[in-house]
This record gives structure tokens, sequence and C-alpha cells, in this order.
């Protein structure tokens, strides 16, 4: 199934953002990563990913900014949070407007990529529709 997938990853920081693609792209999924999100947001109304990957608080539009923008689109694409900086009322927000998971940095490749493919399972099914 990863051959397949389509993975958006926006993180603000570069390292983190080429880690996060290399390692999707090892497990076999096509990737675009961003480190702006103006550019990402952008992107997402060019092409449909199965699954967006972003960070939460970033320069420009934030993760949940891209939540809501991705939500607009009616689109079956699903949204991974990622964070170092969790707050009740981010969670509570991206609970709200739907995203699919919201994980916690340092948190482990394996995680990630177990709540991509998910995701993607999900976002599948709800093209099916």
């Amino acid at each position: 199934m990863p051959s397949n997938i389509e993975v958006m990853v926006l993180d603000d920081e570069s390292t983190v953002c080429e880690r996060l693609k290399d390692f999707l792209e090892k497990k076999g999924m096509k990737v675009e990563a961003f480190t702006d999100s103006s550019t990402a947001v952008e992107r997402l109304s060019q092409k449909q990913f199965h699954v967006v990957v972003t960070d939460l608080k970033m320069q420009g539009p934030t993760g949940l900014d891209i939540l809501v923008a991705v939500k607009k689109q009616n689109l079956p694409t699903q949204v991974v949070i990622i964070t170092g900086y969790r707050t009740f009322e981010a969670t509570r927000a991206a609970e709200y407007v739907g995203a699919y998971a919201f994980l916690d940095k340092p948190f482990h490749m394996d995680e990630l990529y177990g709540l991509v493919e998910k995701a993607a399972k999900k976002a599948r099914k709800q093209d099916l529709k």
C-alpha cells in the first residue's frame, strides 16, 4: 500500500522536514516537503494529498491554519499535527476542525509511520464515497 500514498510534510525546521521526508520515502511513500507554510498552502490548492503532516507552530500559516485550508477544500485528505507545544486549546481546536491525529515531539518515527498509513487508508475510503 505505501507506494501509492501521497504525503505532504510541513515543518519550518528544515532538519525535521528532511528527516521525515527521507523516512517516509524509505517506507515507499511519495513525499513533498515544505519549510514555508505559505508555499504549502499554495501547493494544497494545486494537488491533493492523502495525508498532510504539519508542525503546529510556524511563522505564517500555522498547523491549525493548514488544517482549516484542507477541510475547506472538502477533500478526504487527513491531517496529522506534530508539535512540541501542545496546549489544551490547540488540541480541542484541531479535534473540532477534524485533525486525524495530534502527535507530540519527540516521537518515534514508526509511530508517525503507523499514523500516516492509517490516515491514508481513511482518506482512500472517503475518496470512494
